[in-house]
């Protein structure tokens, strides 16, 4: 769909570089442990034994802009196919 994905996390860029390596994630993880995206775009998130982190959910951002937000993602499994339904019916 000529779309570019990154994972956004709350934990550090080493955890995240070891997490991507042992997931084989095929995109780059983007780190914001200081919470400052979070709190600036008001993201979902929760906590865990005092750590906060992120809720699932997609933005799709077009040239700067955020275009649509999914939230909340459920059934996770199927949420690709859903992300990659509204990018065709949406093209830029």
């Amino acid at each position: 769909a000529g779309a570019q994905v990154f994972g956004l996390s709350t934990q550090d860029t080493a955890f995240q570089r070891a997490a991507a390596l042992r997931l084989h994630l095929p995109f780059a993880i983007l780190s914001d442990d200081r919470l400052d995206l979070a709190r600036a775009l008001s993201l979902p998130t929760f906590e865990v034994n005092g750590l906060t982190l992120l809720k699932r959910f997609t933005l799709v951002v077009r040239e700067g802009k955020i275009e649509h937000v999914f939230y909340p993602v459920f059934p996770p499994d199927g949420h690709a196919e859903e992300v990659l339904d509204w990018l065709k019916a949406n093209p830029a």
